[in-house]
């Protein structure tokens, strides 16, 4: 699907921003950015859009399901497209590199878990921060 029609899909304007800030995280090596990285590239670029354009649009792009928000806790919100499947991530405490992860085994005892209680989990998010094991 074109950037264009990706955004219009959503219900969303196409506007000259949007179309690079999809862009951006359609082509970037790394899966998770912070507003601030999308837009020193952006700069990079020589595109001009502000940095309050880049913050309104990714919010925008969250609440239409284009990308999703994450809180590390590294104190700064990071930005990932919305994945075509689930994964969970693990977070170094040291350099702060994101790793994406899937486990069969972790799912189902969630399910388990959930069940067990009388609940079925509608979402989730799992997070394990970690430190290198050579330090």
């Amino acid at each position: 699907m074109s950037k264009s029609n990706e955004i219009k899909s959503a219900g969303l304007k196409v506007t000259h921003a949007r179309k690079r800030i999809l862009e951006v995280l359609e082509t970037s090596r790394k899966s998770h950015l912070s507003a601030d990285d999308i837009n020193k590239i952006l700069i990079k670029n020589n595109d001009e859009v502000g940095v309050a354009t880049v913050y309104r649009v990714l919010n925008q792009f969250v609440d239409a399901g284009i990308c999703i928000k994450h809180n590390f806790d590294s104190g700064q919100a990071v930005f990932e497209l919305t994945p075509a499947h689930h994964h969970d991530h693990m977070v170094c405490l040291k350099t702060g590199k994101v790793i994406e992860f899937e486990d069969e085994v972790i799912e189902e005892r969630q399910e388990e878990l959930a069940n067990k209680e009388g609940y079925k989990i509608v979402d989730h998010s799992l997070v394990l921060f970690v430190e290198p094991l050579d330090d």
